[in-house]
């Protein structure tokens, strides 16, 4: 899509943000990677020198609050290093069985005139059962699970909830939002079925119309592989389902967006890698 002079500035920096190729000539060397968060304090009992015996663990307690509001320094809360933004170690979200252990955190640069801006931190939680999936990767590196697709294929396939947070750093106008989402989704999918379309216009009347301030949730949250829920919020942990997208061609997409071998989000893919080394080795 053309970009014109008049164009806002959210617009300008959030056009066509999500990469399609690994290979962009602008955007990728720009992207920085922050990889400290540790799943340790997700999983409090397992600790550098020990190893589990058996891959499904208990998540720990969630917050009662539902304040977008964080106290810096909370062994509750883990850090995104780039954006500063604070993500719950637990969360229980509408739909799900069980709380959700945070794996990793990251965030979603796009360069604009070679200046990197920053659009939203990122941070994948998951079910801790889907652990008990993932014996065959025990004691693999970081780097070999991030290069490893059957890997992170194995989390999606997995019928057990995993769901990405996504924290807004600047205000955006939801069509603008959709609009960049849908450029990297619709991609993904070679033919589109008439449920493929009916989910991605369900998916796109969420933000139609919708104004996104700075601070908004978003919650995207897969029950299974053909079904995910979405919640968007702007005080808090939502309470809440705003739509039920279910086409496993665009969950699958979308999951592709964050952890396929392309990911919009380096960062957020490197940090979970290595949030699932610490916990398989």
């Amino acid at each position: 899509m053309a970009m014109s002079m008049c164009s806002t500035q959210a617009w300008n920096i959030l056009h066509h943000f999500p990469l399609k190729s690994p290979n962009h000539p602008v955007s990728l060397p720009f992207y920085k990677t922050h990889s400290d968060f540790s799943p340790l304090s997700t999983f409090p009992h397992l600790n550098n020198n020990s190893t589990p015996t058996h891959l499904s663990f208990k998540a720990s307690s969630s917050s009662s609050s539902s304040s977008s509001s964080f106290s810096f320094g909370s062994a509750e809360y883990t850090e995104e290093t780039a954006t500063k933004e604070k993500f719950q170690r637990s969360l229980s979200l509408p739909g799900c069985s069980t709380s959700l252990s945070l794996l990793g955190t990251g965030y979603r640069e796009k360069v604009f005139a070679i200046i990197g801006v920053k659009v939203y931190a990122a941070g994948l939680y998951v079910n801790p059962s889907i652990l008990s999936t993932l014996s065959t990767w025990k004691g693999q590196s970081a780097s070999e699970i991030q290069e490893n697709s059957a890997l992170f294929s194995s989390i999606f396939q997995a019928p057990l909830e995993k769901s990405l947070q996504i924290v807004l750093v600047r205000d955006i106008d939801g069509k603008t939002f959709w609009d960049a989402l849908d450029d990297a989704i619709s991609p993904r999918i070679k033919t589109a079925t008439p449920v493929d379309e009916s989910a991605l216009s369900t998916f796109r009347s969420i933000f139609q119309g919708r104004s996104l301030k700075k601070g908004t949730l978003i919650f995207l949250t897969w029950l299974n592989p053909s079904k995910m829920l979405v919640c968007v919020s702007s005080d808090g942990i939502p309470s809440s389902v705003d739509a039920t997208i279910e086409s496993e061609n665009v969950t699958s997409a979308l999951f592709d967006v964050f952890f396929g071998d392309a990911p919009v989000s380096p960062s957020l893919k490197n940090s979970a890698a290595n949030g699932l080394a610490t916990i398989l080795k």
